[in-house]
């Protein structure tokens, strides 16, 4: 059965404090951004850095670009030519004229994949990387010393002579065509990566790209000098135009934006790019919120909770910790009385591996993904499972392993991510327990209001007190004749009256003073 064609679309929604952008697949929701406008998108970003410290133990060094927290680099990251790199920025930075470009420099040797990285850096030095990781939670950034510019055709691999191409590309013809295109326009020491999205384009365009990145790169030469630093010598595009200039293809049938200066924005550098396809950048302007207006406020809410219904009863619960990612399939009531019962679990199963591919792109989860599907005795079925689970994944760009079920049916999955997941709040906190999931017990509830009222008889005076509680907690201090309302009363000698009122979260409680005027409890605490 041939294979659905899938139609992307992609929405930009810019507000004073934030930048969000859904990609929208056959009319589903599979990747959600939200980048404050403060942040600078920085993966990419290439910087002109010192060597903190060394770290042998770790195989690593600590390295200063400028952040508040040092980034790390490991020996496998410096890359094999770093020698080279390193000696070209020495003499850079001392104006030597043989070094005005990297066509002529003499390469050094390789270094060993097993080698110590202090042999190769000391403390103070200053070495060219590139930001591959930003900090996530308590970890600061990563960086490599193996330096790479994306265009959209190419990718320019500075200090190299070789050409590569994807792997993507199958055509051996049109792979000799490309390489042929690339050798001829390529100066030496710099190589090139062919993207798979430079299949079938004419010279004209794959030679511009080329000289774009030259461009580029000869920037970042000149950029090498000066005398403070860490400094940044080479900004990666914004984080919306990155995302156009990687995903841009065919496929792609309309770039909604409801902002006019991001809409001029992405217009000029469609022009660079894919000048042939402008027409697909809208500008919306109505008065209806652009997500509301096409229904994706309702599918990142209802996509983005613990429990995430697919079709049929069947749904995912979706559970993090610090350690991995559990996602439990169920396969709720509803099944096809006609089939077996191993029939009935493949396809919910399979539905579901649909539905976890879009999950982990749609959250950008990380780390290690364990996802517990419904046994299968069957090891032919566990094989088609894993396929299309492999399958879908496919379309994901964070690099991941997927492991085959083992023996109790579980999948391990896991998955890099370069940037902190985008925190989408799509529930409301608990009035009574603020988030935490926790309440005190009742006991202590009542506890709590006793002492309040001890302290305002005893050091307010206050002698006539009305308390307003949820009607739940009304029934429990009112009920029965030796009720706690009767023993307050005749314990602290006081006028009391305990009312309800059903806009009162469970446990919330307010007191009143005999003129019927709230009694402010904090400001008796400060005093």
């Amino acid at each position: 059965m041939a294979k659905k064609e899938v139609r992307k679309e992609l929405y930009v929604n810019v507000s004073t404090s934030n930048i969000e952008i859904a990609l929208i697949e056959n009319g589903f929701i599979v990747e959600f951004h939200r980048e404050s406008t403060k942040n600078e998108f920085a993966v990419g970003n290439i910087y002109l850095a010192r060597v903190r410290k060394t770290l042998p133990g770790l195989n690593a060094a600590f390295i200063d670009i400028g952040y508040s927290k040092d980034a790390f680099l490991h020996y496998l990251d410096l890359g094999s030519k770093i020698k080279t790199v390193n000696k070209f920025v020495r003499n850079r930075l001392k104006n030597n004229p043989n070094y005005q470009s990297i066509e002529s420099v003499s390469f050094e040797k390789e270094i060993s994949k097993n080698g110590n990285i202090k042999d190769v850096l000391t403390a103070n030095q200053l070495l060219l990387v590139q930001l591959t990781k930003e900090a996530i939670s308590t970890k600061g950034p990563r960086v490599s010393g193996e330096i790479s510019l994306a265009g959209r055709f190419l990718v320019l691999i500075p200090f190299s002579n070789q050409v590569m191409i994807s792997q993507k590309i199958k055509n051996e013809r049109e792979k000799n065509r490309l390489r042929k295109i690339v050798r001829k326009a390529r100066p030496n020491n710099i190589g090139f990566i062919i993207r798979t999205i430079a299949e079938n384009r004419n010279e004209k365009d794959i030679v511009a790209d080329l000289e774009n990145l030259l461009e580029r790169w000869n920037q970042i030469v000149v950029n090498i000098s000066g005398i403070k630093f860490p400094k940044k010598v080479a900004n990666e595009l914004d984080r919306l135009n990155s995302f156009i200039r990687d995903l841009l293809n065919d496929s792609f049938d309309a770039i909604h934006i409801n902002n006019k200066e991001t809409f001029d924005d992405v217009s000029a550098f469609m022009k660079i790019i894919a000048p042939e396809r402008l027409n697909i950048v809208k500008y919306y302007n109505k008065k209806t919120p652009l997500f509301e207006h096409y229904g994706i406020d309702k599918q990142i809410r209802t996509g983005l909770g613990k429990i995430v219904a697919i079709k049929n009863g069947i749904y995912l619960i979706i559970e993090h910790t610090e350690a991995l990612h559990v996602i439990d399939v169920n396969s709720g009531h509803r099944i096809d009385a006609l089939k077996s019962q191993e029939e009935n679990i493949l396809n919910v199963n399979l539905e579901a591996a649909k539905e976890i591919a879009r999950q982990l792109r749609l959250r950008d989860i990380g780390g290690i993904i364990v996802v517990d599907f419904i046994d299968m005795h069957s090891a032919e079925n566990q094989k088609i499972l894993f396929n299309c689970l492999r399958d879908e994944m496919k379309r994901d760009r964070a690099c991941h392993s997927i492991l085959p079920p083992n023996k109790f049916g579980l999948v391990q999955i896991t998955r890099e991510r370069v940037r902190p997941s985008a925190d989408v709040e799509v529930r409301e906190k608990c009035p009574s327990c603020q988030g935490s999931g926790k309440v005190n017990p009742l006991p202590l509830f009542v506890d709590e209001i006793e002492a309040k009222i001890q302290f305002l008889v005893e050091k307010q005076y206050e002698k006539k007190l009305t308390l307003v509680v949820h009607p739940l907690v009304h029934a429990y201090l009112t009920k029965g004749f030796f009720s706690w309302k009767r023993k307050w009363k005749r314990k602290y000698r006081c006028e009391l009256s305990i009312n309800r009122d059903v806009s009162y979260s469970i446990f919330e409680y307010r007191f009143f003073n005999d003129t019927l005027g709230e009694i402010n409890m904090w400001t008796y605490i400060q005093d």
